[in-house]
C-alpha cells in the first residue's frame, strides 16, 4: 500500500508539471478509440492492458487530455497503474496524438511516470520518464513523429 501511495504522489507532482488539461472530456466513442490505439481492452466498465491483476494496486486506465504542442488539438495520455504488471514503478502510460485523419497513434509507450520539461524539441516538451530510485532518467524528445530516446 505504501508503494502505491508513493506512485499515487510523484504521479501527482509529474501531472503538475505538464501543460493545462484540455477542458473538453472526450466522448464515450473517443474513449474507445483512445482506449484501442493506447493496446487497452475493455474490461467489464473499465478499460486495462493489465487484465490478470486482481491485486488491490491495480487501477484501471484513464484519459487525460493535454495540448502539449500548442496546436489547439489534445493529445491523450493514457495511464494505468500495477505494481504486478509494472513492478516498482507502479505505472504505465501511453501518450497518443491524433492525427488529421481523425485516428490516434501512438507517440510514447513506457513504464514509469512521465514528467514534461521546459525543454522542447520541434514545438513538443521532452519527457523525462521516472520511477523508483535516484536516476538519472530517461528523457524522451519528439522527432517530428513520435517520441525517441
Amino acid at each position: 500500500m505504501f508503494r502505491s501511495l508513493t506512485t499515487l504522489s510523484v504521479a501527482a507532482v509529474a501531472l503538475a508539471a505538464l501543460p493545462a488539461v484540455a477542458a473538453d472530456a472526450p466522448s464515450a466513442a473517443e474513449k474507445a478509440a483512445i482506449f484501442k490505439a493506447a493496446g487497452f481492452k475493455a474490461k467489464g466498465d473499465t478499460y486495462t492492458r493489465c487484465a490478470d491483476d486482481v491485486s488491490a494496486s491495480h487501477e484501471p486506465g484513464s484519459i487525460e487530455l493535454q495540448d502539449l504542442n500548442g496546436d489547439g488539438t489534445a493529445e491523450a495520455w493514457v495511464r494505468e497503474g500495477s505494481v504486478y504488471c509494472y513492478g516498482n514503478t507502479g505505472q504505465a502510460f501511453v501518450l497518443l496524438g491524433k492525427g488529421s485523419d481523425g485516428k490516434w497513434s501512438v507517440l510514447l509507450d513506457e513504464v514509469g511516470i512521465a514528467v514534461a520539461k521546459d525543454t522542447k524539441h520541434k514545438g513538443w516538451p521532452d519527457i523525462e520518464v521516472g520511477g523508483p530510485g535516484m536516476g538519472p532518467f530517461p528523457v524522451f524528445r519528439y522527432n517530428g513523429k513520435k517520441y525517441v530516446k
